[in-house]
């Protein structure tokens, strides 16, 4: 039962007319017979009794019933009933007509038995389109494309003739591995061939110019198509939200409704994700109302988009309500339900729908995991780990990954090695993701040794992730040396990430490697690196570091845009190398820019006014603070204001400020009110800085006197 079909086909037409032994039937009758109770089987939904009727009995059948019976093996994807009728067929029909054999290659081709149909195909005496096109459908419905499309080129190189069937499925087979060039190929044939105006061809077109990232190309094939059906439109819509444009997406799902084309429940779903792209919620309310009045609101996956839409722009309530809806509990909606409160923070609500599950996948349990690390709520995490030990053998990488996270964050390396060990048991250990968090946390958990033996291992599989956690813990544990030293390596195997760049130039800031730090800006340069603002604010820590004011000025004027980070990074920059007014012009031009300073950045202006003398500048400064950047000063801006006044002997006002201040005197503002009372000779405020000082500390009595030293 269980020969291939190419070998059962050879070894019959080789013997062709040798077989004479064949006994054949008495009359017709029986023929007819047979015909019929294998028939009424079929009717009976009885395939399998069917065809071993067929295949024990020494006659031929009428080819129709070959047919019939191919056909329902191939719906049925019966394998073994498959290889009985071509046996039989082969064995009783010397030269079994083509178009048989190819309902025996598309039958294989349905049953994932690729092997059967290639021997099959390669041992026919003659071909056909329909062999061809046969052969090509298998291929590409069982995920080997390239194969296919290597059989068409032959088959448009023999000269056979392609059916609209054939180029569907090569077509397919070009958005599957993204040939553009022979899509366009194909292109030009379906045109020769006559064959535009059939809409599943024109549907085929504009999907894989869509996967193949030409937009332009797909949007003008779509437009030529004269009357686009509901897969037309779901195509469309599809291409375009997966190639970022989310606003086109539901422009477009916008004139299928004006077309009156009643769109499929999936095109509903693809605009309504399409509007959580852009957290589009008027427009994702507008999806949702057509939704109710064509009556798909509580199809699973409308509704299961509708609550992930819902939940992305903010609307819990809204989500909510999709959820309650009767057809809406199943395990879909209620991991969405769950995913959407665990993300907004909300974890008690997220928790408590959670216990409540009649039943959970592993995905559900790992959104809730998901919600506790986000949030930082370790312990909890950890809880929960611990329930998931009880209560579920369903684990993947995910959870694993996720599990490592809270080891890192804890830290863990006692659990975080147990998890390793459960990954390696389990083959999980292979993977990239699991892998990268494994060297993720031995690297947090200080065990910098590990972390390094473990990236070693993963020698064939790392990517540039692995590669940046083991420069963080380098960089993390003070080996800034040895981060700087294997970028090098890096680039040898892969392409750094801007997150790579950021971690290194904060290594060379620490060692005060500026030639290093230069190389590594050139490199960026060199190779088309975008230098954006988080780039550019370790470029200025780097040279502000290493003393080269120059070129971080340079790359702060440069930056493409500007944040308070970075200028703060600029501001402390030329305060920690005395150059006060420069302080001043940024803190003035952060202002023209529309950035609103912040507490740092009133800390670096304050101190440049100490350093340049401007106390009534300084004052204003203070004032504006609170006034109009609406920033509640901090302990350390009233010390800088008690050192403004008291350095340039502003005595008055500092008494005045001190008696404003919204809380008592610290230790430290008291002992330099001590010192400038001594340096200006002011008996009063020095008496009163004396006495509170006493009063704090009765054990070592402070007395104020004013030495003349004239």
């Amino acid at each position: 039962m269980g020969s291939k079909a190419g070998s059962v086909l050879g070894r019959f037409l080789s013997n062709a007319g040798a077989n004479t032994t064949t006994r054949l039937p008495d009359s017709l009758q029986s023929t007819k017979a047979l015909t019929t109770t294998i028939l009424n089987n079929v009717r009976l939904g009885r395939l399998s009794k069917a065809v071993s009727i067929l295949f024990s009995s020494a006659i031929p059948f009428p080819f129709s019933l070959y047919a019939h019976l191919f056909r329902l093996c191939a719906s049925n994807r019966a394998i073994i009933e498959t290889r009985k009728l071509e046996s039989h067929l082969v064995t009783f029909n010397p030269n079994p007509p083509v178009f048989l054999l190819n309902r025996a290659i598309e039958s294989y081709g349905k049953c994932s038995c690729l092997e059967d149909a290639e021997e099959l195909f390669d041992e026919m005496p003659s071909r056909d389109g329909g062999s061809w096109n046969a052969m090509i459908t298998a291929f590409s419905r069982n995920g080997r494309a390239q194969d296919a499309l290597i059989l068409f080129s032959e088959m448009i190189e023999e000269g056979i003739f392609a059916s609209e069937v054939t180029f569907a499925s090569v077509l397919g087979c070009c958005g599957g591995v993204l040939e553009l060039w022979l899509a366009r190929q194909v292109h030009g044939l379906v045109v020769k061939y006559g064959f535009l105006g059939n809409i599943i061809l024109e549907s085929s077109l504009v999907d894989v110019y869509g996967k193949c990232g030409v937009m332009i190309d797909a949007r003008r094939m779509f437009d030529e198509i004269e009357n686009p059906n509901d897969v037309s439109w779901n195509v469309i819509v599809r291409r375009y939200l997966e190639m970022g444009e989310g606003n086109e997406a539901v422009n477009m799902f916008s004139k299928m409704i004006r077309m009156k084309v009643k769109p499929m429940s999936y095109t509903v779903s693809n605009a309504i994700l399409a509007c959580s792209s852009f957290n589009g919620l008027k427009e994702g309310l507008q999806v949702h109302g057509f939704g109710i009045k064509i009556n798909m609101e509580q199809d699973e996956v409308v509704s299961s988009t509708l609550i992930g839409m819902y939940a992305k722009c903010g609307d819990l309530a809204s989500a909510r309500r999709i959820f309650e809806l009767p057809s809406s509990k199943n395990v879909i909606n209620y991991t969405s339900m769950v995913s959407a409160y665990a993300m907004s923070g909300r974890l008690l609500e997220a928790r408590g729908l959670f216990d409540e599950m009649p039943e959970r996948t592993v995905i559900s349990w790992n959104v809730m995991l998901a919600g506790y690390t986000r949030n930082l709520e370790w312990e909890k995490a950890l809880e929960f780990v611990i329930l998931m030990r009880r209560k579920t053998r369903d684990i993947d990488h995910v959870t694993l990954g996720l599990i490592l996270s809270v080891c890192a964050a804890i830290p863990d390396m006692d659990l975080g090695k147990q998890v390793h060990g459960y990954a390696y048991r389990r083959g999980f250990h292979s993977n990239i993701f699991v892998g990268n968090k494994l060297l993720d946390m031995y690297g947090k958990c200080g065990n910098v040794t590990s972390a390094r033996f473990w990236f070693y291992n993963m020698s064939h599989s790392r990517d540039r992730v692995s590669w940046n956690a083991l420069l963080t813990s380098y960089s993390r544990h003070g080996l800034s040396e040895e981060a700087t030293t294997i970028f090098w390596k890096m680039i040898e195997e892969t392409n750094p990430s801007k997150f790579t760049f950021g971690t290194l130039l904060a290594a060379c800031a620490n060692i005060f490697a500026l030639e290093l730090g230069k190389q590594i800006h050139a490199f960026m340069i060199r190779n088309g690196y975008d230098i954006d603002i988080v780039i550019s604010g370790a470029l200025v820590d780097m040279y502000s570091k290493c003393r080269c004011v120059v070129y971080a000025m340079r790359v702060f004027k440069g930056a493409s845009s500007k944040d308070v980070i970075l200028f703060n990074s600029m501001i402390l920059c030329c305060l920690h190398y005395g150059m006060g007014e420069k302080v001043v012009e940024l803190f003035e031009a952060m202002e023209k820019e529309g950035i609103k300073a912040d507490h740092v950045s009133f800390r670096g202006v304050l101190n440049a006014c100490i350093c340049e003398g401007r106390v009534e500048l300084g004052r204003k400064y203070f004032d504006v603070m609170s006034d109009k950047f609406c920033l509640l000063p901090h302990l350390e801006h009233y010390e800088l204001m008690i050192e403004l006044y008291g350095e340039y002997g502003f005595m008055d006002e500092l008494e005045l400020f001190l008696n404003s201040m919204p809380f008592e005197t610290t230790p430290t503002m008291l002992m330099k009110v001590f010192d400038f009372s001594r340096k200006y000779k002011c008996l009063k405020l020095g008496e009163w800085a004396a006495d509170q000082l006493n009063k704090l500390n009765p054990l070592v009595p402070f007395r104020f006197e004013i030495v003349d030293h004239t």
